[in-house]
């Protein structure tokens, strides 16, 4: 395994060979007469996907972003990264330090991972690459035959740009970042597309640690009491990356049940029990110590502590399969939240409603009963590809107390749940959804409060100040085709895609305060926003990196 090392705009040091063939050069372009705004005294960081445990998506820390501000963000530079495409995937969401302390000077830094085994870090005042790795390595032989090196099932290496979009190979994964260390310098921890899990400084870009072979992981990474934690294939994986000598550790009597394919990653509820919802599958319980559970949240924790992470609980809707037969699975990342002194979590999918669990009893003595459920609010016609709710849920508490929970949905809403405000244009393509936690005769419920205008695809939202970024993320997503069938090769879609838009929305009322109308020229898929110290950024399909933010008052 090899990596190479591209010093930019920053001087690395001695000793770090680049590579034979680098990446093309990445390109900074800015917007004429827009400047940046100056950051905040104290900045705000983005440290990992979802920001917390929690998976919330709430930026509790940003204020320079306003209600009455946000009108006025401006797209202040681009860049053009050069990372090449893999199926759909290209750059995933950014994460955000403040005070990076580089040869040149402190800097507030964004840090973005590109599929072709790239890792950008780019100077968030200017638009100039500070540092950027690439990453190569062997493949490793169960990637083999799976979809990473072909656009359709069974075929042979062939372009990037044509692979299976449900296995992309490459390096798709949010890292996380860890506390400051001496000199104040940061660990960011990643996978690559060989499963290898790094350990990289996010002043220099030069490894902290030798890398440690685990396994690839498609979507983000948890940092929880120094250990790197994900979910793939068969469960949760870990690494103790505070220990001189990192260990990796496995599930064991997880039978399966379908991909883990929460885009946030999982979440971490108060007593360390991590929680991932799983994709089309069976479910089969005879034999407790080799549980096969499809279409359900499951949660895994070391129960001895420093063993192998075991199934706890789980929940399994009571249609588990019927949803498996239509590919209807929760494929979201739940979130967690505390309301009223009790700890609460909610799960979504791809039916498009909203499970309301307790997660120490999720689902009652037979695991099929939430505390409450939704009604569907997309989805009327079952449709598995261009409808349902997609990636992640968020939520945050207003200054009253109030607990709300946003969710993404592709396609027209449905017509079995009244929303008290509708925006407009009416969605139709997708857009974003907000409930309220009530408690209706001691117990708890959701109840729908706004709905959002039109989005093409819409996407997991962050919350920062008042306001709910929201995207449309452009993409076409069409998996079968009425000439051709099911097709794999991701050519076609990418093809058929628009362009990504962003819209701040008013929290309370999914009133649009701004959007980037038809700046962005390209479309994202399976990525995510970052928001922060007043600017707001996100990746797209082409390698184009966008940032827009507050103009000099």
């Amino acid at each position: 395994m090899k990596t190479s090392l591209l010093p930019i705009a920053v001087a690395l040091g001695c000793g770090l060979a680049l590579a034979s063939n680098p990446p093309a050069a990445p390109r900074t372009s800015r917007p004429p007469r827009v400047a940046p705004a100056a950051a905040p005294a104290q900045g705000v960081d983005w440290l990992m996907d979802g920001g917390d445990n929690q998976r919330s998506g709430w930026v509790k820390d940003e204020t320079a972003l306003t209600t009455e501000n946000v009108k006025t963000l401006k797209l202040l530079w681009t860049v053009h990264t050069g990372n090449e495409p893999r199926a759909l995937d290209s750059l995933m969401a950014p994460l955000v330090v403040d005070a990076v302390p580089t040869a040149s000077g402190v800097k507030q830094i964004v840090y973005v991972v590109g599929s072709s085994d790239n890792l950008y870090a780019i100077d968030a005042a200017t638009g100039q690459m500070v540092w950027q790795r690439h990453f190569t390595y062997a493949l490793p032989p169960a990637r083999a035959g799976r979809g990473g090196y072909g656009g359709g099932r069974g075929r042979g290496p062939q372009s990037p740009a044509h692979l299976n979009f449900l296995a992309p190979g490459g390096s798709t994964d949010t890292p996380a970042i860890g506390a400051p260390g001496p000199g104040g310098v940061r660990p960011l921890y990643l996978t690559d597309g060989g499963g290898n899990l790094h350990t990289i400084s996010t002043a220099t870009g030069a490894d902290l640690k030798p890398t440690l072979q685990m396994t690839a992981s498609k979507f983000s990474l948890q940092l929880y009491q120094g250990n790197v934690i994900y979910a793939w294939g068969d469960g949760i994986f870990s690494a103790n990356v505070d220990s001189p000598h990192p260990v990796f550790t496995k599930t064991v009597g997880f039978g399966g049940g379908g991909g883990e394919w929460g885009r946030r990653g999982p979440v971490i509820d108060s007593h360390g029990v991590v929680w991932t919802t799983t994709g089309d599958g069976q479910v089969n319980l005879t034999n407790p110590n080799h549980l096969i559970l499809g279409n359900s949240l499951v949660g895994f924790k070391r129960v001895n502590g420093d063993g192998p992470w075991q199934i706890v609980n789980w929940f399994t809707p009571p249609n588990w399969d019927w949803l498996r037969q239509r590919d209807l699975d929760p494929n979201n990342t739940p979130t967690l939240f505390d309301f009223q002194g009790h700890e609460y979590m909610v799960s979504s999918g791809k039916e498009c409603r909203l499970y309301l669990i307790d997660p120490n009893d999720p689902g009652g003595v037979d695991h099929e009963h939430p505390l409450y459920k939704t009604p569907q609010f997309c989805n009327d016609s079952a449709d598995f590809q261009n409808q349902g709710s997609w990636g992640a849920l968020s939520s945050w508490q207003d200054a009253d107390g109030t607990r709300y929970v946003l969710a993404p949905f592709w396609g027209p809403p449905s017509k079995d749940t009244d929303f008290p405000i509708v925006n407009t244009p009416v969605a139709k393509e997708g857009g974003e959804v907000a409930f309220k936690m009530v408690m209706v005769d001691g117990h708890p419920q959701l109840q729908p409060v706004w709905i959002s205008r039109d989005m093409y695809r819409g996407e997991p939202s962050l919350i920062a100040n008042g306001m709910v970024f929201a995207y449309g993320a452009g993409n076409n997503t069409q998996q079968a085709f009425p000439d051709i069938g099911l097709q794999f090769d991701s050519s076609i879609r990418a093809a058929l895609s628009n362009r990504a838009t962003i819209y701040a929305l008013d929290a309370h009322t999914g009133k649009v305060l701004w959007s980037s109308g038809d700046q962005i020229t390209s479309f994202s898929h399976f990525s995510g926003l970052a928001v922060a110290n007043g600017k707001v950024y996100l990746g797209t399909y082409d390698g184009t990196f966008y940032c827009f933010g507050l103009p000099t008052s």
